[in-house]
């Protein structure tokens, strides 16, 4: 077993962490105060070609392989303090390129994915709604047939970059007695009448990415603009998903990285009682256990992305990565807190606020039961 990565890999993913120190950092206490999205660096990050990995040069992107990904955003977790920032790239890029990559005509990859790829246009899925989140196929957006086009009625909640995004991949139902078996999925603009996007939502943590309601009423949509075949919802969605829960949280092990390195540089540099905390076992067994994570992590996630480069199913695997990281990236927040003390709770020092970020990490993309769930009926149960 070769667990070393190429020379390229390697300088690829510095460069990623360069660009992220130095183009993705600036005036991040204020703007996760004050909800800022940052326009200007989601378009440096388009510009760096972040947001067209996954997706094929002929089509404006990379075309970079599922462990380039992972290892990419591994890198940008290290480098780049706005979580939220991170959290909207990988929206759009699970759950709106990559189905419309994997399930979308010729004609719709070349309307949306080159203004996606370099950053003229945002995407994000809409799927959850007020009374579907983790039972997602019994949703009650309904669509039906209509003068060859299709009519969208229904509400959507939670939608990541919604009040910024420009197409959404949406879900809606034509018979809900089918369950996933009657759901649909359509790219829909934003300026299309009868969709209503709504205020950004105040959140504990993430704040620099923007989440709201999509709400439709009457919503017409054009036939072009059904995404795969009609009724193939379900595999659409499961599709994505198994993208989305195996590489969301690659960056997660960036910043555990990033966290264990400041956790071990105050421990060297804080005294009391007259020598370093870090001499004390109660702080250094702390440490030890932010490193086993971070190791164990990173082995999970980088056997995730080499099993989707040879092509393998992954849905036990990235259920996996997404259970443990998710726990993991919050329990080492919270170490990193804990060895910060006093200092560590202040918002100018930077630590608490991915604590704040983390805690989500447990609820999107299927909660840390969800994963579970699926973790054991793959084993029979």
């Amino acid at each position: 077993m070769d667990f070393d990565l190429t020379d390229e890999q390697l300088s690829y993913q510095e460069t990623v962490t360069q660009f992220a120190r130095h183009y993705l950092n600036e005036g991040m206490v204020e703007r996760d105060a004050n909800l800022v999205f940052d326009t200007t660096a989601w378009k440096r990050c388009a510009e760096f070609g972040l947001q067209g990995l996954p997706v094929p040069p002929e089509y404006g992107g990379q075309g970079a392989d599922p462990l380039t990904l992972v290892l990419a955003m591994e890198a940008l977790g290290y480098g780049c303090t706005d979580n939220g920032l991170i959290f909207s790239l990988n929206a759009q890029m699970w759950s709106c390129e990559v189905p419309i990559l994997r399930f979308g005509s010729d004609e719709q990859k070349r309307r949306y994915l080159p203004g996606l790829c370099d950053g003229s246009l945002i995407g994000v899925q809409g799927m959850s709604e007020p009374g579907s989140g983790s039972d997602a196929f019994s949703l009650t957006t309904s669509v039906r047939k209509d003068n060859g086009g299709f009519v969208l009625n229904g509400q959507k909640t939670f939608i990541t970059n919604a009040p910024v995004a420009d197409v959404f991949v949406v879900f809606a139902t034509s018979d809900r007695s089918k369950g996933g078996f009657g759901l649909s999925a359509f790219l829909v603009e934003a300026d299309t009448p009868g969709l209503e996007i709504g205020a950004p939502f105040h959140k504990m943590g993430l704040r620099t990415s923007p989440m709201s309601e999509l709400s439709f009423a009457d919503c017409k949509i054009p036939a072009t603009n059904l995404l795969g075949p009609f009724g193939a919802g379900m595999a659409i969605f499961n599709h994505s998903m198994e993208w989305e829960r195996g590489i969301i949280l690659a960056s997660a092990v960036g910043t555990m990285r990033r966290q264990l390195e400041a956790a071990v540089t105050y421990a060297k540099a804080r005294q009391q009682f007259g020598k370093p905390i870090g001499k004390f076992q109660g702080v250094s067994h702390r440490i030890a256990d932010m490193k086993v994570r971070l190791e164990a992590g990173r082995l999970l996630l980088y056997q995730l992305g080499w099993a989707m480069s040879m092509g393998r199913p992954t849905r036990l695997e990235s259920a996996m990565v997404k259970l443990y990281l998710s726990e993991a990236l919050v329990q080492s927040s919270l170490d990193t807190i804990q060895i910060h003390g006093g200092y560590g709770y202040m918002t100018e020092t930077q630590v608490e606020r991915d604590l704040r970020d983390a805690i989500g990490s447990r609820i999107y993309s299927g909660t840390s039961d969800i994963q579970r769930n699926l973790i054991t009926a793959h084993l029979g149960l």
